[in-house]
Parts: structure tokens; sequence; C-alpha cells
């Protein structure tokens, strides 16, 4: 692993019963890297976001943020060390409006007690809000900054989803299926959105099924089979690897395909 990576996990393993879900994974992320988590369902994708994020505690094994261990730490002390994501199920709160919900995101960086207040809404046309609405267009949201959520497409929720989790300016974003419910031209977009925020230094870690917006987004993979790390490389390193074809097609169909 190089060492100069922003995100670090060793060893990391997790155990639901007699389970083994997550088994002795490693990697590294570098500062602005894009790099892509893939695997067949089942996998142990998210779970390893669940535990980069402090949702489950590990078993086994490290994981350090800018050479700080984190692993013990509770989630939101890992979001105020730079961690942010989003979920492969919408939380966006649904009665709020779209720079509303992006303003929660603004809450990791607040300091005290009147910071934390101040992006409630007290001004208006603060700098909360005005950060917040330069995000969305960043993002390519042609939206009115002030219609509810729970009036959007799915597709535009999502996006907004990643764009709070940016609010917090994390040094790494965790995104968990980014492009699900996306139009080709909304995840075109999203792709190009992504690569412009890892250009200033915000590394990327994506859990994603649609193999188009992976290659477009992530300079490289780490692939998972039943919780175990079997590939990390190139996308095209990983198509040509028998392992991971195994993985997504099966031994059967494998070896009917070289008959």
């Amino acid at each position: 692993m190089p060492d100069d990576a922003l995100l670090r996990l060793e060893g990391v393993s997790k155990s639901f019963g007699g389970l083994k879900v997550v088994d002795d994974v490693g990697f590294a992320l570098p500062r602005g890297g894009r790099l892509g988590l893939i695997g067949p369902n089942g996998a142990g994708k998210t779970t390893v976001f669940n535990l980069i994020s402090g949702v489950y505690p590990l078993d086994a094994g490290s994981i350090t943020l800018d050479g700080q261990a984190i692993g013990a730490l509770p989630p939101r002390a890992r979001v105020l060390a730079g961690l942010a994501r989003s979920f492969q199920n919408i939380r966006l709160m649904p009665h709020l409006s779209a720079v509303e919900n992006v303003m929660l995101g603004q809450h990791a960086r607040a300091a005290g007690l009147g910071a934390l207040l101040t992006p409630i809404g007290w001004m208006p046309r603060g700098r909360w809000r005005r950060d917040a609405e330069a995000l969305l267009a960043e993002a390519g949201l042609d939206i009115d900054p002030g219609e509810v959520v729970s009036a959007l497409p799915y597709g535009i929720r999502k996006k907004i989803e990643v764009v709070r989790a940016l609010a917090s300016q994390p040094k790494v974003l965790l995104l968990d299926e980014p492009a699900a419910g996306l139009n080709p031209a909304e995840t075109a977009e999203l792709a190009r959105f992504l690569r412009e925020v890892a250009a200033r230094g915000t590394a990327l870690l994506v859990v994603e099924h649609d193999m188009g917006f992976v290659n477009e987004v992530c300079e490289s993979v780490v692939v998972l089979n039943f919780g175990r790390r079997i590939f990390a490389g190139s996308m095209a390193g990983a198509r040509g690897d028998a392992l991971v074809r195994e993985a997504y097609l099966g031994a059967e169909e494998i070896a009917a395909d070289a008959a």
C-alpha cells in the first residue's frame, strides 16, 4: 500500500454470529484518489462502508484517516476527522427544502452552539445558505433550492444527498450506489461533478453496480467476494482477472465460455 495514503484499511474483519462478512480486507486511498469498491451482491461492500463510518465496530484490523486511527471513534468524531458518506437508500429530510438539506451537512463544520445554530436559517441570505446553493449549482442541479425535496424526482434527490455529504468539506467521501435511479444524462453529469470534486482534493471511495459509471469516475478498483479482497488494480485488469470473472459469472459460465 502507498505510504501517502489518506485512508488506509489493514486486516479489517467483521463477523455477525458465525458468519464472517468481511475477512482480512485491506486497501489504501490516496489524497484526491478515486477508488471503486465493487463485487457481486453480498460481497461485503456496504459492510466495509459501515465499518469505515463507524456504524459497526471492528472485530479486527485498523482504519486510519490522514494518519489518525479512527477505528475506535464514534461516527460523529469520524465526520469531524474528515469523513462523509451517502447512503444506498436516500436519507434526506423530506419536509425540508433542497438547500436546507444541504445546510444540514454544514453542521459538521460548526464550532460551538452559536455556529451550530447559524445554518438553520436565522439569516436567510447568510454565508451558509449561499455556500449550499453554490454546491447545488456546481453539481449541475438546475432546481429551485427552496423546493421541498419530497416533491423532487428520485434521481435529483440522490444527487442532493451527495451534495449534502460534500457540505461538511470531507477529506474522504464514501458514496454508496450514487448512480442508482439516475438516467444516462444525470449519470454522466454526476460522474463529471465527482471527478471535479476529486481534482480539488477530496478522495472518493465508490460502491456502485453500474460498471460504466465506475469506469468513468474511478482510477482503480478493489474487488470483494464473500468478504475477501480478490483483486486490486485497474478496471481493465479486473475485467481480465479469472477470479473476478468467476465471482461475477460463476465457474460454470467461465468454463463454458472457454470451451
